[in-house]
């Protein structure tokens, strides 16, 4: 849909079932989009113009649907630098820096992550929901590195958020906390909800609680160093601070964590000397299987200086 111009795609219905499904299944559009095309009049079956979602013409019958130019996205392009660790015409896999916000909100209207792939991606985004948009599917907070992947497309949204639904996204983290975890590895399973004392905060709640979501982390430890550990925390669900709030509610916070830490003193002065004043997290592996290829891809990415320096200037632990 380049220059602003309609795309038409046409094609021929394999079988007698309802229109939305059968031609999610024909094309490379979502099921959602292809309803609110066929809402507005933009689908024809056999050169009459449909308007039910429901209708199931015949197999062999002819279908045109044309798609209107993707609308501008509210936010702006700004010309951002990106670390792209993948990209094709379907998605794009981010390495994000700390301190790199992912979409624009109150307080953070611009010089997000959004707002660069608008610049980085002009011309090659194919609308999310007729909007000419990236497709963010998942976040990582503002001060915590590594690997998002973003799509370029309707189809290619709908198939990583399925899989995000599905948990079957492979997302590891690297993160130091305090002290040393025990059993050095193991899952934390709880129900993780807005915290009633903080709102910015999340908290993990009664089992029994009506609010909040199930969420699971399994956790191993790396390396052993001087009053604190590398743990890799593997995501089975993706809650908002979730590996945050889990390190806390087992009593080894991630260092520098501003909203759930308590760093151990004897690293408080090595933290304040780096100027290290962000979560140590790091979104290190990220792998799924790609929504349009359907073969699997995995990512990696190293950790940060910031972060290789807080280890390289604590002494390694003996046992």
């Amino acid at each position: 849909m380049e220059n602003g111009q309609p795309q038409t795609i046409t094609g021929i219905l394999a079988g007698a079932e309802r229109l939305d499904k059968a031609l999610a299944e024909a094309t490379e559009l979502s099921r959602a989009r292809i309803q609110a095309l066929i809402a507005e009049g933009h689908v024809k079956v056999d050169g009459v113009v449909e308007t039910s979602t429901k209708a199931k013409p015949a197999g062999g019958a002819t279908f045109a649907i044309t798609i209107p130019p993707a609308v501008e996205a509210e936010a702006q392009p700004q010309d951002i630098p990106l670390n792209v660790a993948y990209e094709d015409e379907h998605l794009i896999v981010i390495d994000k820096p700390a301190g790199l916000v992912v979409h624009p909100a109150a307080g953070n209207p611009d010089g997000t992550l959004v707002n660069a792939l608008l610049h980085h991606c002009k011309g090659q985004l194919s609308g999310i929901g007729g909007v000419a948009r990236p497709g963010i599917v998942h976040r990582i907070d503002k001060d915590t590195s590594g690997l998002l992947v973003v799509a370029k497309s309707d189809a290619a949204h709908e198939g990583l958020a399925k899989q995000f639904k599905d948990h079957s996204i492979n997302r590891r983290y690297l993160a130091l906390c305090g002290g040393f975890p025990t059993p050095p590895e193991g899952t934390i399973a709880t129900r993780i909800g807005r915290s009633d004392r903080n709102r910015k905060k999340m908290a993990v709640l009664d089992k029994n609680s009506s609010r909040g979501k199930h969420a699971v982390t399994h956790y191993k430890t790396v390396e052993r160093l001087e009053n604190c550990a590398l743990i890799e925390c593997r995501l089975e669900t993706g809650r908002t601070h979730q590996v945050r709030v889990h390190c806390a509610s087992i009593g080894h916070a991630l260092l520098g964590d501003p909203l759930y830490g308590s760093t151990p003193a004897p690293l408080r002065k090595l933290l304040k000397e780096k100027n290290f004043s962000r979560q140590a997290l790091h979104a290190a592996i990220l792998g799924f299987e790609h929504p349009i290829t359907h073969e699997y891809v995995e990512f990696s990415s190293e950790l940060p200086a910031d972060m290789r320096e807080l280890i390289d200037e604590t002494m390694r632990f003996n046992r």
